[in-house]
């Protein structure tokens, strides 16, 4: 989410501008709907251009290129709070115009703020919590005339994970802080350079310094100095020489951006519940279902996969009826029964999805239903046309299969299903850590699986209640990306009909809950009498384990968290069959990204 960039010469650099661009570029696959770039003069002149668009379509406009200074900041920003626009574009300028600063990351508590440092007379041009930063700071800066001591004191103000950069007119120097988010530092000849992600410095320098979380910086042109921020205790950390190629970076080291995402889902869905604990956005939406004559969930693919595990959590939790259905089915099964107050909760990664768009045209056109979205792209169609939206805070899913975004979309119903409910029956705050748990406990099996189930071409996913929309993903991350035929069942009707293709060693998935161990073991006796090989992806339970071939064991408790943590091997069966297959997971043949066709 965002990426920042910073670097100080010793002298006035002609090539300023060509060395932001460049960086900018470097941070694109993070995902950005605006590009800002300052350069501060010898003199302390800031010259401060930015808008929202493209990095090309930016520089064509304003001419970053061509801006010439003796240090710089660039942002890419991928909009959280306030709408993509040039007053959100990011570098931002403190009141008086003497600081300027960009941010990465979340400021949870930036609403609360704005409207403190407002009655303080502060001026506030935008909704951005990079924004927020820079007054943070400077509200200090003003009292102490001391800017290490202002970033400091600034930590008491700002929620949430993050990293910034910031600098002031009369001193060639820049400021950085990590309190979360990424952040590096390179040291090169004759300039010492900062940035959110490894790609942009090794474009300049090898020579890399690790800063980590709770550290803040000051870097000249030929020297740094760490620091901590709550003590002011200096650090004391050597530059090391990075064994990344700039292309291997982007990927943060690994080998496809599937299993970078992957992996990448603790600290996702922990961004999603820092949102979630200080965003106005959750009681207004979940006010807007209480009033729903019907609710339909609505999505296609993986996010009508969601939509399914999402009415479970709807009922079980809140008692609340929903429809799920997909996308492109909504007009001709439920058009012309639709009334003004339904309301429909549209589930979209990109937020361009035409099926899911096509169903906002027939609303609004005949003044039917009201539409509510959960969507990962602020900017998209259906976060500027829907009535009220839940971001996901993924940042950007490179990897054509959805991996984090699926995740999170389970993890926003379930947040929005407990809201309902009156909150506390679950706890969500244990998610991030079950999911990395269940990713160092899970993954060298299913590798091994993987390879053994490699010959296969054919077998079923099967889940039961909760886990029904699970056995679906499931069985679409295989097709994706193993070109595997394979189907995903509710396990109860397997036995009417598909049981007929069950052979001795015929793989079937099933995903259970240890409540529902009784029904699914029934379920699984049908396959295991027929020599069918039975693969149980579940917590800990004697009965499952008893009658199945391969057991995977998830280390949870909590009922309602099974469906997450069984998500996460399901994708790294997919990802390590479609490695050993030699196919790029990445980029799937035949599908994209984000459908804009009917």
């Amino acid at each position: 989410m965002c990426g920042i960039f910073g670097i100080v010469f010793q002298k006035e650099h002609e090539d300023l501008g060509r060395i932001m661009v460049q960086a900018a570029y470097s941070l694109t696959y993070r995902g950005y709907d605006s590009v800002g770039c300052a350069a501060i003069s010898t003199e302390g002149r800031i010259d401060l251009r930015k808008d929202i668009g493209r990095v090309e379509e930016v520089d064509g406009k304003y001419g970053l290129s061509g801006m010439r200074g003796i240090r710089g900041l660039v942002q890419l920003r991928w909009a959280t709070f306030g709408v993509p626009a040039q007053r959100n574009s990011q570098p931002h300028l403190d009141c008086d115009g003497d600081l300027v600063g960009a941010h990465n990351g979340n400021v949870i508590n930036t609403i609360s703020l704005r409207e403190q440092f407002s009655e303080e007379g502060h001026t506030i041009r935008g909704e951005n919590d990079g924004e927020i930063i820079v007054h943070a700071v400077e509200r200090h800066f003003d009292r102490l005339s001391d800017l290490p001591g202002a970033i400091m004191a600034a930590v008491g103000d700002l929620k949430g994970d993050y990293a910034y950069v910031i600098s002031h007119q009369a001193e060639n120097a820049i400021y950085a802080v990590k309190m979360g988010s990424s952040l590096y530092l390179g040291v090169g000849e004759g300039f010492v350079c900062v940035s959110s992600d490894l790609p942009s410095i090794l474009e300049l320098t090898s020579n890399i310094v690790t800063i980590r979380d709770g550290e803040f910086l000051r870097f000249s042109w030929d020297q740094y100095q760490l620091f901590d921020i709550h003590s002011g205790q200096p650090i004391e950390r050597r530059p090391e020489r990075s064994p990344h190629t700039k292309e291997s970076a982007h990927k943060g080291g690994h080998a496809h951006f599937m299993i970078k995402e992957i992996r990448e889902q603790p600290e996702k869905v922990a961004n999603l519940l820092h949102f979630l604990e200080e965003s106005a956005e959750l009681p207004r939406f979940t006010e807007a279902l209480r009033k729903a004559g019907r609710l339909f969930l609505v999505g296609s693919g993986t996010s009508y996969h969601a939509c399914l595990v999402g009415s479970y959590y709807f009922n079980k939790l809140a008692g609340l009826a929903a429809i799920p259905v997909p996308a492109g089915a909504m007009v001709e099964q439920y058009g012309d029964s639709l009334r003004p107050d339904d309301v429909l909760l549209c589930v979209s990664q990109s937020g361009e999805t035409k099926d899911v768009i096509n169903v906002l045209n027939y609303c609004e056109r005949r003044r039917l239903g009201q539409a509510l979205a959960f969507v990962n792209v602020l900017g998209s169609t259906l976060s500027m046309r829907s009535r009220n939206f839940l971001p996901l805070v993924c940042d950007l899913e490179i990897s054509v299969p959805a991996t984090k975004t699926f995740t999170n979309q389970l993890v926003l119903f379930l947040a929005v299903a407990n809201a309902l409910a009156g909150g506390g029956k679950v706890n969500l705050q244990a998610i991030p850590g079950l999911i990395e748990d269940t990713l160092a406990q899970t993954e060298p099996r299913i590798r091994q699986l993987a390879q053994e189930l490699l010959p296969v071409n054919d077998f079923y996913f099967l889940g039961y209640g909760l886990t029904h929309g699970i056995a679906y993903e499931g069985a679409l991350k295989t097709k994706e990306v193993v070109y595997n035929h394979c189907e995903g069942a509710y396990s109860s009707e397997f036995k009417h009909g598909p049981l007929a293709i069950v052979y001795p060693g015929y793989p079937v998935i099933f995903i259970s809950t240890v409540e529902d161990a009784e029904m699914v073991s029934s379920h699984i006796n049908e396959v295991s009498c027929r020599r069918g090989r039975v693969i149980t992806v579940a917590p800990p339970q004697p009965l499952l384990e008893k009658y199945s071939s391969d057991f995977i064991a998830l280390p949870v408790e909590d009922y309602f968290h099974v469906p997450i943590a069984a998500t996460i091997p399901l994708q790294l069966l997919a990802y390590y069959m479609s490695v050993g297959r030699g196919i790029d997971p990445d980029f799937p043949r035949n599908i994209s990204k984000t459908l804009t066709v009917d």
